[in-house]
């Protein structure tokens, strides 16, 4: 953290006068002015017996949304507790911003994550997964549904619904999952990030990791009710800086950093999960394949049980352009002419 200089809004003071803290949002922010609004809003309706904080980073964010954190904290300073950089840390090698700058000030039993260009849709979210965490002590991680809100042209999924109804999840589920969990709806016990693990820190992202940890830990409960909104395609999401410039070699890099990041975890559980870790790597290499349109690969018999796995919707298209590629140009020029 070298020649980092931050603002952190809210007093000392003000923090110790609060009563016992339950929950601790944690959101980080970056270049999110169209959004982080929405995020804001959707901490602070929340209903809840309980106390909860809002840690916010802001990575130095080149356009308003430092000011209107600063907005939201001075009219709420016993709540709102931001750090805004004035030096971007993503780009000194600091990827583990979560874990840097919010995870060791949190105060409260559990911790709830929610990126600044997303939001919740739902006043009583953190009240339903407290009392269903207080409840099962045993459960390690708490997350639900959520509505897909698109930025851009695209034909996607409406909603983010890994499982169809609400159920108990095994750790095995969590490690080898066949869809993403929102990570606006993760909710987890401020215990299991007190002390990092090298595969987590090391990590180019910070969700899939922290499911990993919730795994050894015991197993998650997922709830079927969209209560937040994941926006897709936002100008700077990860999602979208991925597909800049040369997209096949980041999903290279991404892959390699990742099958790094569950053998780490495999090492730190003592191979407990091997099998099912290598079901994992073997998945997402596969969906890298899906990303990039090597459908050679996609296609081939041996990877019939993930192909199967996937979407109606994107089998239908991959299916269209590899019959049909005239068809499916004329289809893709057609929608993103909008017309």
């Amino acid at each position: 953290m070298k020649g980092k200089a931050t603002v952190q809004g809210g007093s000392g003071l003000s923090r110790g006068k609060q009563p016992e803290i339950m929950v601790s949002i944690c959101c980080i922010t970056y270049n999110q002015e169209p959004y982080i609004r929405d995020a804001l809003e959707g901490f602070l309706k929340q209903k809840t017996d309980f106390a909860y904080e809002i840690l916010i980073h802001d990575d130095a964010s080149g356009d308003g949304t430092g000011e209107i954190i600063r907005e939201y904290a001075k009219q709420y300073p016993d709540r709102i507790f931001p750090v805004i950089q004035t030096e971007n840390q993503y780009s000194q090698g600091i990827t583990n911003i979560s874990g840097t700058f919010n995870f060791p000030r949190a105060r409260g039993r559990y911790i709830a994550m929610c990126e600044g260009d997303d939001y919740w849709t739902d006043a009583r979210k953190l009240q339903r997964q407290v009392d269903f965490m207080e409840a099962h002590p045993d459960c390690s991680l708490c997350f639900h549904s959520a509505r897909i809100d698109v930025q851009e042209r695209a034909l996607t999924e409406r909603r983010m619904r890994p499982y169809r109804g609400s159920r108990r999840v095994s750790p095995e589920e969590i490690i080898d999952k066949t869809s993403g969990y929102p990570t606006a709806s993760l909710l987890f016990r401020r215990a299991m990030v007190e002390h990092l693990p090298d595969f987590y820190v090391q990590a180019p992202i910070a969700d899939i990791p922290l499911q990993l940890m919730a795994a050894a830990r015991g197993w998650g409960y997922y709830m079927d009710r969209p209560m937040c909104v994941y926006r897709l395609g936002g100008v700077s999401s990860w999602t979208t800086l991925m597909k800049q410039g040369d997209y096949e070699r980041k999903q290279q890099e991404y892959a390699r950093a990742m099958r790094k990041m569950y053998r780490g975890f495999d090492e730190e559980t003592g191979g407990r999960f091997h099998r099912t870790v290598n079901r994992g790597i073997a998945r997402l290499v596969y969906l890298t394949k899906v990303n990039t349109r090597q459908y050679n690969v996609v296609l081939n018999k041996k990877y019939r049980r993930f192909y199967r796995e996937l979407n109606p919707r994107t089998r239908f298209f991959i299916r269209l352009e590899t019959l049909a590629p005239w068809l499916y140009r004329w289809l893709w020029k057609v929608f993103h002419k909008q017309v």
